[in-house]
């Protein structure tokens, strides 16, 4: 009897199955992330998960009731997950002036001025994305040139890095005062730039920003929630479905959980808690947050190791090629960093650390290790975020120690230029050096430090696989025995990525069960020379199965 059932189960799933299924989409070439089943030439979505992914004959005549939309021959890929962005970052950079690529100081006051005319009398002029790399002289800013242009409207610029600001004396008056800089120390993990006499120049790096920072009058929760709309229409037509928000406290996550509740969260976003405070005590003592309604998780915490390297604030064991007796900055000292990663291992977080030189990576494996050696390892999958210039010493402690590292292919090609000038030929062996660590045994998570960078993941892999600008230079790549291979870098943004956030079983991957999270490209990243990766277009991406973001052309509507 039992035979007669399953032979009679059999003969009706095609029919059961068919019924089930929302739409199959065929007609396409998919890389799906899959080691078992490496591409595929369709796939069929019942609600908002995958229930086959295969030949197109195979599923087709699975599910020959269901909708079908053909792709056109176009690529599909998993949907895409940066490992490390910031999104209300984003959403704070889309609502204030943009400053990105600017070729001068100059430029700069012409941009403020045309923003500022939009602006009510009296009100902060804020922007972000000057990077002094870019200018003719490479020096820092002074306040005096923002101070002709706004003598008395306060004026507050973010370095492109976010580990610097630019301010005029109006904006120091009415906060810290230009009287107290001058006889102030330091803060601990900052540095105030001054004049010979003393006198602050208007450039505060890393904690020193706080300064001011923390006095400005807070952006109104209408332009917060403007600005958050805003950011999210930009990473669905980017092809995220998933981003790694490297630092939210209560407030942001509130944001998100209102925006998921009214349905205009089209993202699925992995938190990391914004270091030791108020957020870190709530989620210990109240308990983790764990995949609400599919679109967020809070099981993570965030700390700061050190500064940037654009700025001179990456910790460093030696000297600066270009600046003698500065070696940057730990924004922690090495005995608090211990402490606040065993607590964050008792609270039973992921630790996830901001380090980019090579003394802050070292602290960081060190502090590890003897935190794991004492306590175990928690929930294991530690990070370190951007692991930018190691020692060679330091290299394979990353598998040794099951350290994954989240590292941004286009810090590597934005820093180029001019990273030789900060740290020589000799540390740049072992800088950016992502194909050394996975060689190594070592996970790489891949993402884009978006506001740093931009948005685009495309961007990030076409860095990740050449080493070169968007002109193709330099040529063959900058040392390019650190290139990645297309499958490691698409790996990097999917199933890698979903790994380093515990969320590899349900997504990062094209697989029977999975959410049907997916990319629609205008064409084959995996197989067009390198040159033309850049010109890959998203068609559409779908959360979920269901279109978040789809060109004209695309014949799918929800």
């Amino acid at each position: 009897m039992r035979y007669l059932l399953s032979l009679l189960a059999l003969l009706l799933m095609p029919h059961l199955a068919a019924a089930q299924a929302t739409y199959v989409l065929h007609n396409a070439t998919i890389y799906t992330a899959n080691t078992e089943q490496p591409t595929a030439e369709a796939l069929a979505v019942r609600g908002n998960r995958l229930v086959m992914v295969g030949s197109a004959a195979d599923v087709l005549a699975s599910y020959p009731e269901a909708r079908r939309i053909d792709a056109g021959g176009r690529t599909v890929v998993p949907g895409l997950i940066d490992a490390h962005g910031h999104l209300m970052g984003l959403a704070t950079s889309l609502i204030q002036a943009d400053l990105v690529g600017t070729p001068s100081k100059a430029a700069i006051v012409d941009t403020l001025q045309a923003f500022a005319a939009t602006l009510p009398e009296g009100a902060w002029l804020r922007g972000r994305g000057w990077d002094q790399n870019d200018w003719p002289t490479t020096q820092f800013p002074t306040r005096q040139v923002l101070d002709a242009a706004f003598p008395d409207r306060p004026v507050y610029l973010e370095r492109i890095d976010g580990h610097a600001a630019w301010v005029n004396t109006a904006a120091i008056e009415a906060t810290v005062g230009l009287g107290s800089l001058r006889t102030m120390d330091d803060p601990p993990g900052g540095h105030i730039v001054r004049t010979d006499d003393g006198a602050p120049t208007g450039v505060f790096v890393d904690a020193a920003a706080q300064l001011i920072s923390d006095q400005m009058p807070p952006l109104s929760d209408e332009a917060l929630d403007e600005g958050l709309s805003r950011a999210l229409d930009v990473t669905a037509r980017n092809g995220l479905t998933g981003v790694h928000d490297a630092g939210v406290d209560r407030a942001t996550v509130q944001r998100y959980q209102d925006f998921i509740d009214a349905g205009a969260f089209p993202l699925r976003l992995y938190g990391m808690i914004a270091g030791r405070g108020d957020t870190f005590t709530h989620f210990c003592q109240n308990g983790l947050l764990h995949d609400y309604n599919g679109r967020l998780t809070v099981r993570s915490v965030k700390f700061y190791m050190d500064g940037a390297l654009g700025s001179r604030g990456a910790a460093l064991l030696e000297d600066y090629s270009d600046d003698a007796g500065n070696r940057g900055l730990l924004l922690q000292s090495p005995d608090t960093f211990a402490a606040n990663v065993r607590a964050a291992l008792r609270c039973g977080l992921q630790v996830n650390t901001h380090a980019i030189g090579d003394r802050a990576n070292r602290v960081v494996l060190d502090t590890y290790e003897a935190a794991i050696d004492s306590l175990g390892a928690g929930p294991g999958r530690h990070r370190i975020e951007h692991a930018q210039i190691l020692h060679p010493d330091d290299l394979p402690r990353f598998a040794a120690l099951n350290v994954i590292a989240s590292m941004q292919p286009t810090h590597a090609t934005s820093d180029m230029p001019w990273a030789d000038e900060r740290l020589g030929d000799e540390r740049l062996q072992t800088a950016y050096a992502w194909n050394s660590l996975l060689e190594s045994g070592a996970r790489l998570a891949l993402g884009s430090d978006f506001p740093v960078e931009d948005v685009s993941p495309i961007e990030g892999f076409y860095a990740a696989v050449t080493r070169q600008d968007a002109q193709g230079q330099p040529a063959g790549g900058w040392y390019p025995s650190e290139r990645l291979s297309r499958t490691a870098a698409l790996h990097g943004f999917t199933i890698d990525a979903a790994y380093a956030a515990f969320q590899a079983d349900d997504r990062g991957s094209l697989e029977v069960g999975k959410y049907a999270d997916f990319v629609v490209l205008s064409q084959d990243l995996m197989q067009v020379p390198a040159q033309q990766i850049l010109d890959t277009r998203v068609i559409a991406t779908y959360v979920g199965g269901a279109p978040v973001y789809h060109d004209d052309a695309w014949p799918h509507t929800p």
